[in-house]
């Protein structure tokens, strides 16, 4: 006996209301680009086509998704609240392709959200690795420092694959697999006094990245709950400059030990009078680890990280 299918009434389900993949990828591309000239351009259509699939996606919603005004596009209260749904549809019907073709994501592109120092250290081997054994799948990096929560929300929207990024503080629905902890290093001139004291590092100058750049900011808890932060901090946007200036004399400053590879000889790396370290690891969407190519990477990266440090 054959189970009977659902019946579903409403506006959405008549076939003149009905909402579209389209629709909604003509929807998320101008959200994306903030103008329906650029996502026009983008997507290689007229902007008058693209404006049409957008009235007729708020025609189904019976609400207006995007608010056109002189500066360019901005979503409504109603396409903030939609916006995510519209992503995750998106999502979705990509790899429910990649799933029934398998062999082809092994052959398109995977797109990867983390830092310099882990890429540098951690992803860039990994991928080595994971070129030799699927050399026709191509590899995107993204800066995860760019999208204001540490690569997370590159995750969660599905810009990224996979991230490759400290814990976040919240998972936010995420899958967050732990891979080594990394811990953060004093650097400073070699012949300083060692070990390090907390009235000593509160009496050196001190040289970082940008202090908005949410890594710093573990560190400086960190230093002020121990009553050692310096009142001299020095704002430097590159990391060899920042080295320079260390041994130069300049001050000192605090990287993790994954970005201190050839250390300059000049240069010493020293650990804090306590430990402090972040946790390095995969964050995936939920339903998208099981996907040929990102268990390709996961296994890669665990590979590496099982030869960079300890395991957690």
């Amino acid at each position: 006996m054959s189970t009977p299918r659902p019946r579903f009434s409403g506006p959405l389900f008549e076939e003149k209301s009905a909402i579209t993949l389209a629709q909604l990828r003509l929807f998320v591309a101008v959200a994306d680009e903030g103008s329906f000239s650029s996502a026009a351009a983008g997507l290689g259509m007229s902007q008058s086509s693209l404006s049409e699939g957008v009235r007729a996606l708020e025609t189904a919603l019976g609400q207006a998704v995007l608010l056109r005004t002189r500066s360019g596009v901005s979503l409504t209260p109603t396409g903030l609240q939609v916006i995510g749904y519209a992503r995750d549809a998106l999502l979705a019907v990509q790899d429910l392709q990649l799933a029934a073709n398998p062999a082809l994501t092994l052959s398109g592109q995977l797109t990867v959200a983390t830092y310099r120092s882990i890429g540098q250290q951690l992803l860039a081997p990994a991928l080595g690795r994971l070129h030799a054994e699927h050399p026709d799948l191509h590899i995107r990096v993204l800066d995860a420092g760019r999208d204001g929560q540490g690569g997370q929300r590159f995750v969660q929207s599905g810009e990224a694959d996979v991230g490759l990024i400290e814990a976040p503080d919240a998972a936010g629905g995420l899958l967050f697999e732990v891979l080594l902890r990394d811990p953060y290093l004093v650097v400073m001139r070699a012949g300083q006094p060692t070990p390090l004291t907390w009235a000593y590092l509160k009496a050196q100058p001190l040289l970082l990245p940008p202090l908005i750049n949410p890594a710093n900011q573990p560190v400086l808890e960190f230093l002020r709950s121990h009553q050692a932060l310096s009142r001299n901090i020095t704002e430097v946007d590159e990391d060899d400059v920042i080295l320079s200036m260390v041994e130069y004399g300049l001050g000192i400053t605090i990287f993790p030990r994954l970005g201190l590879a050839g250390l300059r000889p000049a240069l010493v790396a020293v650990a804090f009078p306590e430990p402090l370290e972040r946790i390095i690891g995969l964050v995936i969407r939920p339903g998208r680890a099981a996907l040929p190519h990102v268990q390709a990477l996961a296994e890669a990266v665990r590979v590496q990280a099982r030869g960079s440090a300890e395991p957690a």
